[in-house]
């Protein structure tokens, strides 16, 4: 295999602390406040973190999907 092909990985974040819930209509928003509680949230580099690890694998290794979760969070 050489070094000149395109490797693809998918990162699927959870709860991440970011602004999105503040452009979310208002009964969506209480109901995203209302699962959430007082969970601590992913910090973005939590995610960035993800991505770098992700991304420097050696190329024998392929990290084909991700998923980032807050350690409280539950389905």
């Amino acid at each position: 295999m050489g070094n000149d092909q395109v490797r693809v990985g998918l990162v699927a974040p959870v709860t991440v602390d970011t602004e999105l819930a503040s452009h979310l209509r208002d009964g969506v928003r209480e109901a995203v406040v209302r699962q959430i509680g007082d969970m601590e949230l992913l910090r973005p580099q939590d995610i960035a973190d993800a991505v770098a690890y992700l991304v420097t694998r050696k190329r024998h290794l392929a990290v084909n999907e991700m998923l980032v979760w807050a350690a409280e969070q539950t389905w």
